[in-house]
């Protein structure tokens, strides 16, 4: 493929220059996909070709300006990273929506951000449509499907086959990325990723991926996550085809789904959050359940052996059955998005899977850490990649970090930007960490999460429910500080725990019978919690906890589901 020169597309940033690694693996797929009509392939020739002939007729046919915003609404798909190239060829803002927001959420957001363009998927045309007409500054709406029928909206595969044009170069302090937060209501949150941030990120990140894959060697790997998390779009996008990897997407969560891909593909690797490593325990553990007696005494001893056996290679023979409905070729992953339960890591570690922990947030672009040195201390999130400065306030305990992958700030929002980031350039997590003597670093809790006590204790709900979610009928918890309006110590924080039982326990018990066993099951469980620890109020709910795309719960909706 034709390329101009590298230097040239490496001023424009990350995007950019992992769009000339396709004269570097140039047959090689580069992102692909399952639909209904078979495997939809992109070579990274392909991919770079398809980009520039969106990117040419946004510049010449609907005369897109630099600095322009270019929204997409659509599933993660090879389409989408096309997409995300060309509005970087046109000097463009790309503005990553999340599909799960309501129509009024979205119409927040891009009365925010204002694009000109939105690239939307056939499934979302429809809404696509109506925030045009919400949103004046919404020109172009391009399909990211083939169209099958008539269709009065364009379809990005019915542009010209032309791909030739002088691409928009923007300076390393240009936004490159406008990330809003997941359930976003009200004013809107935008992160602002900058070029100069993600080409840290790209950087720094070359060096847990060196260590992941030392020999360098080219692998497959399945993303599950939702393109417009930021953490998806750095790592399990951009940095993976920057190093000529291959990935696929799945329209399907189900694990069955999941594994027919791993076993077709030969799935080495995947980017992941914790959620999705225990509904995968979940469901080894439901079928070592149905296995005859035999086999799950074998699986026990194998399990507790392994413990000991420092080779995964010898892990992976032993769990071989395991490994094989995986497609006997995948290895490992990084977790990150939220925080990794410490059983479940142990497991996949135990079972020959290398679980990689990872920690960030949107404002740092996001990765912070990847714990590749210390797997063994499932509490540690790993060392602060090389670019960033790291520090303990000493008076709050909280996190501040500073670098070059520290977001420019909040859209339109210099206010709440000043609040999180100070004059001396730090960035205030809103996380409560310590770092040990080796610089690796704990994350233990979110200031805006810590309950205060009367008597001025202070306790973080996550320590809480790391030990309530150990329980034998808890399918989830989600600790609370709520005001207590009665007696001595009223308007007092208490701590409050919601539970959610698992589903199974309602075709065999009675509900009272159900609350009575939770009840009892937490208060035996807090024993192993200091006694102002222990939760005084405890809430049980049928129904599931709602959460973000990546499947983090939502605190202040719970709270207002219970009305505490």
């Amino acid at each position: 493929m034709a390329l101009r020169k590298r230097k040239e597309l490496r001023s424009s940033g990350i995007l950019s220059h992992i769009e000339t690694k396709t004269a570097d693996y140039e047959n090689r797929i580069a992102l692909g996909i399952r639909s209904r009509y078979g495997w939809k392939e992109l070579t990274y020739k392909g991919l770079g070709l398809f980009s520039r002939k969106i990117a040419k007729y946004m510049i010449e046919t609907l005369d897109i300006k630099k600095g322009e915003g270019v929204a997409i609404l659509s599933e993660s798909k090879p389409e989408y990273g096309a997409c995300v190239f060309a509005s970087t060829l046109t000097g463009c803002v790309t503005i990553p929506l999340d599909i799960k927001l309501s129509e009024y959420e979205l119409t927040n957001i891009l009365s925010d951000c204002l694009p000109t363009v939105m690239f939307v998927s056939q499934h979302y045309l429809e809404t696509a449509l109506k925030l045009q007409k919400a949103i004046p500054s919404i020109k172009h709406i391009l399909l990211t499907d083939e169209v099958f029928y008539n269709s009065e909206v364009t379809s990005i595969y019915a542009l010209p086959e032309e791909y030739n044009a002088k691409w928009r170069q923007r300076s390393s302090k240009s936004t490159a990325l406008i990330i809003y937060t997941s359930g976003t209501t009200g004013a809107p949150k935008g992160v602002e990723i900058s070029y100069k941030n993600v080409n840290a990120q790209l950087e720094c990140l070359s060096d847990p991926i060196n260590e992941i894959l030392p020999d360098g060697r080219k692998i497959t790997m399945l993303s599950i996550l939702p393109m417009n998390h930021l953490f998806e779009m750095t790592v399990g996008f951009s940095v993976f085809l920057n190093f000529g990897h291959t990935v696929y997407y799945t329209t399907s969560l189900k694990p069955k789904d999941i594994t027919d891909i791993m076993k077709e593909k030969g799935v080495e690797f995947m980017i992941v959050v914790p959620a999705f490593l225990k509904l995968l325990k979940a469901g080894i553990e439901k079928e070592l359940k149905n296995a005859p007696k035999i086999a799950q005494w074998i699986f026990k001893g194998m399990y507790h052996a392994s413990k000991f056996i420092p080779s995964y290679k010898i892990k992976r023979l032993l769990f071989k059955k395991i490994h094989d409905n995986f497609g006997g070729k995948f290895f490992g992953c990084i977790a990150g998005g939220a925080p990794l339960d410490l059983d479940v890591g142990e497991f996949f570690e135990r079972i020959g899977i290398m679980v990689y922990q990872g920690y960030g947030l949107s404002e740092t672009s996001p990765v912070v850490c990847v714990n590749t040195d210390k797997r063994y201390d499932m509490a540690c999130v790993g060392r602060p990649l090389r670019n960033f400065e790291a520090k303990i306030d000493k008076s709050t305990g909280e996190l501040l970090l500073r670098g070059p992958s520290v977001m420019k700030g909040y859209h339109n929002q210099p206010e709440m930007t000043a609040e999180v980031i100070d004059e001396e350039g730090w960035l205030h997590t809103g996380d409560i960490a310590r770092l040990d003597s080796t610089n690796h670093l704990y994350i233990t809790g979110r200031i805006k999460n810590m309950i205060v006590l009367n008597g001025g204790k202070k306790v973080f709900p996550e320590e809480v429910e790391a030990v309530l979610e150990k329980g034998n009928y808890v399918s989830e918890v989600c600790v609370l500080g709520t005001s207590r309006t009665f007696g001595a110590k009223d308007g007092t924080e208490e701590v409050t725990a919601v539970i959610v039982p698992k589903p199974e326990l309602y075709s065999s018990y009675s509900e009272e019978d159900i609350e009575r066993m939770i009840r009892v099951e937490v208060k035996s469980l807090s024993e192993r919690l200091a006694q102002y620890k222990r939760p005084t109020n405890i809430v049980i709910s049928k129904d599931e906890l709602p959460k973000t795309t990546t499947r983090k719960v939502k605190r202040k909706e719970v709270r207002e589901l219970i009305k505490l």
